[in-house]
Order: C-alpha cells, then sequence, then structure tokens
C-alpha cells in the first residue's frame, strides 16, 4: 500500500464558508465527511483537519502568504488510479465554486529505507 496526501483547495476557508450558511448546512457538511469517513474505512489513514495561517520559509527568512489549500487528509491505496477513485466525487468539490483536489503520492526513497 502506498500513502497518498489530499490537499483540498478552494478560493475560502472553513471559516469563511461556514459563516454564509446556516447551522442545520453546517451539519449537513459535517455529515459528508462522516459519511466519506465510513465509506473509505482503512482506506483513510487520517481524516485530516482544516488548514490556514500559511507562512514560507526560506534562507532569506519567513513571510505570511496566502494560500488556498484549505485541509488535508491522508489515504493509502494500491495506485495512485485507486486513490484517484476515492477522491473522484468526493464532496469537497461542490463545497465552493472553484474547490479542487490536489492528490500527492508519497515517494518513497530507496537509500533510506530498511
Amino acid at each position: 500500500m502506498r500513502k497518498y496526501i489530499v490537499l483540498y483547495r478552494a478560493p475560502i476557508t472553513a471559516v469563511e464558508r461556514f459563516a454564509q450558511v446556516s447551522p442545520e448546512e453546517a451539519q449537513q457538511g459535517m455529515q459528508l465527511w462522516f459519511d466519506w469517513k465510513e465509506k473509505l474505512g482503512s482506506s483513510l489513514v487520517d481524516l485530516g483537519m482544516q488548514l490556514g495561517n500559511a507562512v514560507n520559509v526560506a534562507q532569506s527568512g519567513v513571510r505570511k502568504v496566502d494560500s488556498d489549500i484549505v485541509g488535508m487528509s491522508i489515504l493509502q491505496a494500491n495506485s495512485i488510479d485507486e486513490a484517484l477513485e476515492l477522491v473522484k466525487n468526493h464532496h469537497h468539490l461542490r463545497w465552493a465554486k472553484g474547490a479542487e483536489i490536489t492528490l500527492l503520492e508519497e515517494m518513497p526513497i530507496p537509500e533510506l529505507q530498511g
């Protein structure tokens, strides 16, 4: 099994999105996450969390930056195609106009393998 990082991208943060909906709509949105977690079972390594307060760190210093990455999860699957099937119809894609998912495959480094 390989691990995959799922980055949820959107033009607004979760805090901004929740401020736009009723408590009932917010609860329905959370239920979609619980349903997805149940559907994936052991393929979902870490449901993740919303992300924010992005900073870039470089030799020249640290600076606050804007980021459209609003959350993350970690999956495991046998292949990138299998991982794509797990996120292909993810409810995040309907969460806000312009919402996207970036899927990154963990690449082993043979020299660091035991």
